[in-house]
């Protein structure tokens, strides 16, 4: 290789790091309800106000999560809490969490998705049902994140997918409230890459959180994979032999962040604005990690 290829090639692997720290910098985490104690942990590791989702259960009710998102906003970070539509007893039930969230948490943005029971337990049967009843703008929420699927959902078709998509963002807008999408995970950066591809072209104006699979074990983070619906991935990958499989069961997400820092720095239309670090009950672990790859590229800028 001649020098000034190896001098290119080294520019370009420093880009996609300082691109990859900054999507790590502006991104978020997500936490579970039960341990408000771990807030001052990942407060300690990451950047002030960075956006901490405390998830919505299903052996917690919505009330059960209020301790752990004063403790993310008292931490100095911003809380988010997970509304699953379908796991909603009652309006009442979530008029009184948003209230007391906005209230007692500071919270001011939420992600709504439609939750996995095969019937509702209550009023709404998908995210779309909250929109239209109104109570989280009429609470004081002001910005709605969305659930995106790079492989697709395993039981509502692409096109439906897209038209409920359509259906909340307008929905949102007409509220007042601002708009993002949160992506699910994916073992295939590329479907991941496509898919921010086709976003790009069809709502550019649309701020997209990808989702990452944080430093896990290799047989939780596949057990996860099988809950949330991104095993196609795995299959595929299986089929093209042990080299994918290893990049699969790799637990840290190093490779996947690299591949959307790619992305990111070689197109000027990308709205890719973050990555969301899934941490599968790790979150103090999957915080330093975060750290340390930010650390790393702010040493190399002094």
């Amino acid at each position: 290789m001649l020098p000034a290829d190896r001098t290119m090639d080294k520019a370009r692997e420093n880009e996609t790091a300082l691109t990859g720290a900054e999507l790590v910098s502006c991104g978020s985490i997500e936490m579970s309800a039960h341990r408000p104690e771990e807030t001052r942990e990942i407060a300690a590791l990451l950047p002030a106000g960075t956006p901490v989702y405390v998830t919505h259960l299903p052996r917690y009710s919505l009330a059960d999560t209020l301790r752990t998102l004063a403790a993310v906003h008292a931490a100095g970070l911003e809380p988010v809490p997970h509304i699953a539509a379908r796991r909603v007893a009652s309006r009442d039930e979530l008029k009184t969490f948003l209230e007391r969230a906005v209230r007692e948490a500071g919270v001011r943005k939420l992600l709504l998705i439609g939750g996995e029971l095969p019937a509702p337990s209550g009023p709404y049967g998908d995210a779309l049902a909250v929109l239209r009843d109104g109570l989280p703008a009429e609470c004081g929420i002001r910005e709605v994140g969305f659930a995106g699927y790079p492989e697709g959902h395993p039981s509502i078709a692409g096109d439906a997918l897209e038209r409920a998509l359509d259906a909340k963002l307008e929905h949102a807008e007409a509220q007042g409230l601002g708009s993002y999408l949160v992506t699910q995970f994916s073992f295939a950066p590329q479907r991941i890459v496509e898919y921010c591809v086709a976003l790009a072209r069809r709502m550019p104006r649309l701020p997209v959180y990808v989702g990452l699979a944080g430093p896990t074990e290799p047989l939780a983070l596949l057990r996860y994979a099988q809950r949330c619906g991104v095993s196609a991935s795995l299959r595929a990958l299986r089929a093209q032999g042990i080299g994918a499989v290893r990049l699969v069961t790799h637990t840290d997400p190093s490779l996947q962040l690299a591949a959307m820092a790619r992305y990111c720095a070689g197109h000027a239309r990308c709205n890719v604005v973050g990555v969301h670090l899934y941490s599968f009950g790790g979150a103090v672990r999957t915080a330093a990690w975060m750290n340390r790859v930010i650390a790393a590229r702010s040493a190399e800028a002094v």
